[in-house]
C-alpha cells in the first residue's frame, strides 16, 4: 500500500502524522510525507521561496522521523506549486492508494480552509482521501475504532466496503452499516404538498417501500462482505428515509464514530463531478475523520 501524507506546520498535520504512526498498516506499506510550498502565498515575493523550501524540508524531515520511530518505511518530497492540485498530481504520479490530510491548515477557520485545500484534494485526487480529525475518548494507539460505513448499494459503495474489509484495524473495531434512501428531494413544503395532490397515497407508499428495500439490500450486501473478512459488522435495524447528508452526520455524532467511510459518489452519478452532494458535504461538516474511497 502507498500512502501520501500531506502536511504543513499546523497542529492538524501533527495529528495526521500521529494517526499514521499509530494505525496498523499492511506489511510493506510505504509512506510519502509531502509539503507543498504554496506559490499563491508569495505572489511577487519570489525571493522568499528558497527560505520557504528550507522550512518545508524541516517540516517533512520531522514528519519522516515521527513515522520512522514507528518502524514505517518513509520517503519525503517538497513540491512548489498550488496545494489544491499539486497533492493530487503527486499522488497520481506516485500511484498512491490513499492520501491523508488534516482538516484545516494554519488558520483557525478550519471549515473555510477545508473548503480551500482539502476540498480541492477531495475533488481531484486519483485515489482514496481521508480527512483526519482527532478521535474522541481515551487516547491510545491501538484503541478499538467505531467506523460508520455509509452505503447505497452502488458500485462505489461496494468498493468502499471492500476497502474497509481489506484494511487492518485495531482489535475490537466495530463497523456500523448505514444506508439512507432519499425518496424525493423537495425544494420546499409547497412542492411536497403539490406532489401529494397529484400522485395517490398508494403510489407514494409503494415508492417508500421500494426505497426501504433498496436500503436494506445495500446494508445486507455490505454486511456479507465485512463478515466474510472477519470483521465485527453491525447494521441499523431501521432503514431511514431522508436527506443522506444530515442522517449520516447525525448518526456519526450520536454514535460517537471515529471514522466515516463512503464511496466517492452514489447511484446518481453526478456526485463524481460535484463530489458533492453527499461525500464532500459529509467530509466538510463531520466531527470525526472521513475517508472518501476511490478504487
Amino acid at each position: 500500500m502507498k500512502v501520501v501524507i500531506a502536511i504543513d506546520s499546523s497542529s492538524a498535520s501533527a495529528l495526521v502524522l500521529e494517526e499514521a504512526a499509530s494505525h496498523p498498516w499492511p506489511e510493506g506499506t510505504l509512506f510519502s510525507v509531502i509539503h507543498v510550498v504554496d506559490l499563491q502565498r508569495f505572489g511577487k515575493l519570489q525571493g522568499l521561496l528558497p527560505q520557504a523550501r528550507q522550512e518545508a524540508e524541516r517540516i517533512v524531515d520531522a514528519g519522516v522521523q515521527t513515522l520512522s520511530r514507528s518502524k514505517h518505511e518513509v520517503i519525503s518530497q517538497v513540491i512548489t506549486g498550488f496545494p489544491r492540485r499539486a497533492v493530487s498530481e503527486y499522488a497520481k504520479e506516485w500511484h498512491a492508494d490513499l492520501i491523508l490530510v488534516g482538516s484545516h491548515g494554519h488558520s483557525t477557520i478550519g471549515r473555510f480552509l477545508l473548503g480551500s485545500v482539502a476540498q480541492g484534494i477531495l475533488r481531484t485526487a486519483p485515489c482514496s482521501v481521508e480527512i483526519v480529525r482527532a478521535k474522541k475518548g481515551a487516547p491510545g494507539p491501538r484503541r478499538p475504532m467505531k467506523i460508520l460505513l455509509a452505503t447505497d448499494g452502488s458500485d462505489c459503495s461496494v468498493g468502499a466496503t471492500h476497502a474497509v474489509a481489506d484494511r487492518l484495524w485495531p482489535a475490537g473495531t466495530v463497523v456500523r452499516i448505514l444506508s439512507v434512501e432519499e425518496l424525493v428531494a423537495f425544494e420546499n413544503e409547497m412542492a411536497a404538498s403539490s406532489l401529494s395532490s397529484i400522485y395517490p397515497a398508494s403510489l407514494l407508499e409503494e415508492l417508500a417501500k421500494e426505497a426501504r428495500e433498496r436500503a436494506s439490500s445495500a446494508v445486507q450486501m455490505a454486511k456479507d462482505i465485512l463478515v466474510r473478512a472477519g470483521m465485527n459488522a453491525v447494521e441499523d435495524h431501521s432503514t431511514p428515509l431522508g436527506e443522506p447528508r444530515g442522517v449520516i452526520l447525525d448518526t456519526a455524532r450520536d454514535w460517537g464514530a471515529d471514522l466515516i467511510v463512503m464511496g466517492s459518489h452514489g447511484r446518481r452519478g453526478l456526485d463524481r463531478l460535484l463530489l458533492g452532494s453527499v461525500s464532500e458535504s459529509v467530509a466538510i461538516h463531520a466531527n470525526c475523520s472521513v475517508e472518501v474511497v476511490r478504487r
